[in-house]
């Protein structure tokens, strides 16, 4: 879907529909550059408020358009970013079906609200009806954003359109069932990104006889429960390569049972999200090419299905990690964290600026957080703030979680160098704790998305966070090193 923004409204014909955002304090003049007719006695009539959502149609009551709707943001004056989403949504849901080109005047929205409207409309309009014999029958294909004055420009456009390719590539994987989406698909459709991209992107796949010769038993004890093998699946985005990289490393979990530490039957068709973190990657790579943003970045892919069978990891099995340090794998459904501890070790070979990696990890964090804000841990405070204000800028927010020395001991195990898991406790904070023994070679971050990667119920499907997060941290970081 294009969007365009234009400071005049001479240009509204060209659209089928018109929905111009109003303030409920002024509701008689909701815009400039329209003639209406009798708008006053309409709103009389009807009783409209323009309260948050409220719709009111204009037949007839202006020039320009047979189909116009005044569309209520509630009290500018106190308008908050978490209802941009719910008017995006309305937006969408009222126009995918019935036009191709909709012009919105945003002139009452707050100017610093526009991007980021702009941007969640991006994100109503996503729709997955891959797998469906009857396709959804949408017809949206631009929106035109009407402002006298918005500081939205050609730049964060680009940035934007960028942003959603990404994040509905990574969308589209995340809700792909285990079935298609394997760990050898992944590695197929990075191979896939690099031949679109051939002049950005650099792909490598490690096959576990590669992992094993590196010493990744970690990774390895995962995998090899499963018929599919894993993959580690590096992309590098050959921009600006001179500097030290950005390494964004993600949980690809295609499939998680537990292992032999079952989980419940009940929702586990949810845990196809599980390679949430990864997709998170792909797409950030995808839109990182789609916007030529001058860095480097290198993305990382821990691909692997965690499976119940005869070659399966045992609780209680000891393994040596590529970094040396052992682990006593006390529970198999504490599998994320085993494969990524070998991928942060093996990415230290491209001499990182920072690491980040993403993953599914606790249902911890989403006792926690729920499903607003994901899990940030580091000890690293600058890092923390360069990520923290990202999310603000993104609205794909994150809350900064403890990872203190004070509970490693809860890692202790009696055969081992480690355990797996550190008890009921502090489960989010433990897991970064299990992370941190493999990053003290560069400065780090986890993101815990277990509760933002994807929603359940109604809505079911995968989010696409944190791409949004991630590009902009990125594109901030391009900002300033010029």
């Amino acid at each position: 879907m294009k969007l365009t923004i234009n400071t005049s409204s001479s240009t509204l014909t060209s659209s089928q529909h018109l929905i111009i955002l109003t303030d409920a304090e002024n509701l008689e003049q909701p815009a400039t550059g329209y003639q209406f007719n009798e708008l006053k006695a309409l709103i009389d009539a009807t009783q409209f408020k323009g309260s948050l959502n409220e719709c009111l149609p204009l037949i007839a009551q202006t020039s320009a358009h047979q189909n116009a709707v005044l569309l209520g943001l509630d009290k500018v004056s106190e308008f908050k970013t978490a209802k941009l989403a719910k008017i995006a949504q309305t937006v969408i849901k009222s126009t995918q079906k019935k036009f191709k080109h909709i012009t919105i005047d945003i002139s009452a929205l707050p100017d610093e609200f526009h991007y980021l409207f702009a941007l969640g409309l991006t994100q109503a309009a996503y729709q997955f009806d891959e797998f469906k014999s009857k396709k959804n029958e949408f017809q949206l294909e631009h929106i035109e954003l009407v402002a006298p004055q918005s500081s939205l420009s050609q730049q964060q456009l680009t940035l934007l359109h960028a942003v959603q390719s990404g994040q509905n590539f990574a969308r589209d994987l995340g809700n792909r069932p285990g079935n298609i989406c394997f760990p050898e698909y992944l590695a197929e459709q990075a191979q896939a990104l690099a031949a679109q991209y051939p002049d950005l992107l650099k792909v490598t796949v490690l096959n576990e006889q590669q992992m094993a010769d590196l010493g990744m038993n970690a990774f390895l004890a995962v995998s090899k429960g499963s018929d599919r093998p894993g993959r580690v699946i590096t992309l590098e985005y050959k921009v600006k390569t001179e500097e030290a990289p950005v390494v964004l490393v993600g949980k690809g979990v295609t499939f998680d049972t537990g292992g032999i530490s079952l989980k419940p039957g009940l929702g586990m068709d949810e845990m196809k999200f599980d390679m949430c973190g990864a997709a998170s990657v792909l797409g950030t790579i995808r839109a990182l090419c789609e916007a030529k943003l001058p860095i480097h970045v290198i993305g990382a892919v821990a691909a692997a299905e965690n499976m119940p069978s005869g070659h399966a990891t045992r609780p209680g099995d000891i393994v040596t990690t590529m970094s040396g340090q052992t682990v006593e794998i006390l529970n198999t459904d504490a599998e994320g964290r085993l494969v990524l501890c070998d991928t942060l070790t093996y990415v230290k070979r491209f001499n990182p600026a920072l690491v980040i990696d993403i993953a599914t990890l606790t249902g911890a964090c989403v006792v926690a957080l729920g499903k607003v804000l994901s899990g940030l841990f580091t000890p690293d405070d600058e890092l923390a703030a360069e990520i923290t204000r990202a999310g603000e800028q993104s609205h794909d927010r994150v809350w900064r979680m403890p990872v203190l020395d004070d509970y490693q001991e809860q890692l202790d195990s009696p055969f081992a160098d480690m355990g797996n898991i550190g008890g009921p406790q502090a489960g989010s904070v433990t897991a970064a704790c299990f992370l941190q023994r493999f990053t003290t070679d560069y400065r780090w971050a986890h993101l815990d998305v277990a509760g933002t990667a994807w929603l359940s119920g109604a809505a079911k499907g995968a989010t696409g966070r944190p791409v949004p997060m991630l590009m902009q941290f990125l594109a901030n970081r391009a900002a300033a090193n010029g």
